[in-house]
């Protein structure tokens, strides 16, 4: 009987020190510890959000884990500075709500489901959008007074804009890319292209729209500069641009479709959305100029 008891105990912390053994550092985020476990956690929620993903190789898929898992806690640490408290906020309800609409499901229990058929925690996932929520109001309130609107140019525009004959709109996919240290662009474009662009715009890009696989939708040309127009007009549908260089980035653009616009347009409610359009266009840069700040200020160690 005693020996039984001790072949069970010393196969128990076998067991015990072969499990703990598989927990791997790979990471060091400021005085945040990274493991093998917290990637393989991430990749779940990346796959769910980003189905498309499924289809890359695994360390293709473990890497895009790891930004992702990094870029969140930088996210994380900025926020904890600036917000006393991460749970009060009422904006969740409106995430939740185009969270639902993107996966399909209605209420609150489908999506609960949904999460618990996929082995993922529902309170996670609200806690990511919690964060999302508060780094877009952060950028608001720091980069809020430096958005700069000339209304009077923007009209002028547009008018001459809505002289021509026919007028286009677009649905474009994008992929905004950076260059990391020793990469340069031509090899980055040749990786880029290796894949169909929606995989690659789920791996490489630095937009928001890579979480729908860079598609962006459909875009009136009225709301895009003449130079982006000049660019869109030449292309095919199914064509992408050469690497247009932003303050952030590369960016590509793809076409999708395109179609003549067939509406009576109504300038004043024009300039009103060529507003905000331009808005979110400079509210991004600052997002991304700015998390690239933090996280070439934070010691990030690899292991």
């Amino acid at each position: 009987m005693i020996k039984n008891v001790v072949i069970i105990l010393v196969l128990f912390f076998f067991y015990i020190e072969s499990s703990l053994a598989k927990i791997l550092i790979k990471y060091k985020v400021g005085d945040q510890i990274v493991t093998n476990f917290d990637i393989l956690d991430e990749k779940k929620y990346l796959i769910f959000f980003r189905p498309s993903l499924s289809s890359l190789k695994e360390n293709e898929i473990l890497k895009l884990s790891e930004n992702s898992l990094i870029r969140e806690i930088i996210k994380k640490k900025e926020l904890d500075l600036i917000f006393n408290n991460l749970n009060n906020y009422n904006f969740i309800n409106d995430l939740k709500k185009n969270l639902f609409k993107f996966k399909g499901v209605s209420t609150e229990e489908e999506f609960k489901e949904l999460t618990k058929s996929n082995n993922l925690e529902y309170d996670r996932i609200i806690q990511k959008l919690k964060y999302e929520g508060l780094w877009n109001e952060l950028i608001f309130k720091k980069f809020g007074k430096s958005i700069k609107i000339n209304e009077k140019k923007l009209k002028d525009e547009l008018s001459i804009k809505l002289k021509n004959d026919k007028k286009y709109e677009y649905n474009i996919s994008e992929l905004l890319f950076d260059l990391e240290k020793n990469e340069n662009i031509k090899d980055k474009l040749k990786e880029i292209f290796s894949n169909d662009f929606k995989i690659s715009a789920s791996k490489y890009s630095i937009s928001n729209s890579a979480n729908n696989g860079g598609e962006i939708g459909w875009i009136k040309e009225t709301l895009l500069s003449e130079d982006l127009n000049k660019i869109l007009n030449e292309l095919k549908v199914g064509e992408v641009s050469e690497p247009i260089k932003y303050p952030n980035g590369y960016l590509l653009l793809k076409i999708n479709d395109k179609r003549e616009m067939k509406q009576i347009i109504d300038i004043n409610k024009e300039l009103i959305e060529l507003v905000k359009f331009e808005k979110n266009k400079q509210l991004n840069q600052f997002s991304l100029l700015y998390f690239k700040k933090l996280k070439q200020n934070i010691k990030i160690d690899e292991y």
